[in-house]
């Protein structure tokens, strides 16, 4: 079970106002690279905080003022899908929607390691640790038939009276753990779950519009309103769940490399 993110911020600025002034080393610069398994939580998985449907790589610039806060700078794309024929819930093959998206997420990050954790100065190896902070991410969520894909933020598939938008603020937070296997070299692993603001990363959030988009010719025609083969899409009839905001999450194994001064710690 995750911590939910307004309370994980809370603990972060809470430690932060009191390790923050930590001289235990002097500040260094970390750069990493990581990757790994991306999934998606929303219309079309209401249920399953961990299932995976995609990958994801990138990489951070960190700043480390002291052994147990750092502020990070990160670039993620990824990649996360779902499709209600795979559902093992009847109402959902039924409804017969789908979608595929690429995320580019850009974010700054504020990091808590719970142990006095110093690179090649220090007498802890590894160290779990807590993350949160804000960003943005640019989604474009698709669906393919017959051979053609559909950009499906293009087409009106819900009643709304604007298109929504395809770049928004997004809340990261999870936990990981780190551990200085070599010199200045660092390896961690890391679960992130990301809280964009919007409910349409799969595209998928209210009801079923009077106007459906029709796409192709006749005979082979495809609604991307409402694929379902029993044409279930009433005019105003629920389409996603109403809940307020998907989620997407980032599960990922990484290197980094800690810039250390030849200034002497202080201890």
């Amino acid at each position: 079970m995750t911590l939910h993110k307004p309370t994980l911020i809370i603990i972060l600025f809470v430690l932060f106002s009191k390790f923050g002034k930590a001289q235990s080393f002097p500040a260094t610069w970390e750069i990493g690279v990581s990757a790994g398994g991306a999934g998606y939580i929303g219309d079309l998985n209401q249920n399953n905080l961990l299932q995976i449907s995609g990958f994801n790589g990138g990489f951070f610039v960190k700043r480390n003022f002291n052994s147990y806060i750092g502020v990070r700078l990160n670039y993620t794309y990824g990649q996360i899908q779902a499709n209600d024929a795979n559902s093992s819930n009847q109402q959902f093959v039924d409804r017969n929607l789908k979608f595929k998206t690429a995320l580019n997420e850009g974010s700054a990050i504020l990091d808590f390691n719970f142990f006095d954790y110093q690179i090649n100065g220090g007498n802890r190896r590894f160290t779990p640790y807590l993350f949160a902070g804000v960003g943005f991410v640019n989604f474009k969520p698709t669906a393919k038939y017959d051979g053609t894909t559909y950009r499906l933020d293009r087409y009106a598939t819900e009643e709304r009276e604007n298109p929504y938008p395809t770049t928004v603020l997004t809340i990261p937070y999870g936990a990981g753990l780190r551990y200085n296997y070599k010199d200045t070299w660092s390896i961690f692993t890391e679960i992130g779950y990301r809280t964009p603001l919007t409910d349409y990363i799969d595209d998928v959030s209210g009801v079923y519009p009077v106007n459906q988009a029709i796409v192709g010719n006749p005979p082979n025609q495809i609604n991307l309103t409402d694929p379902s083969v029993r044409n279930i899409g009433f005019a105003g009839t629920q389409r996603g769940d109403f809940r307020k905001r998907d989620t997407y999450l980032f599960v990922s194994v990484g290197i980094s490399f800690t810039f250390v001064s030849s200034k002497c710690y202080s201890f």
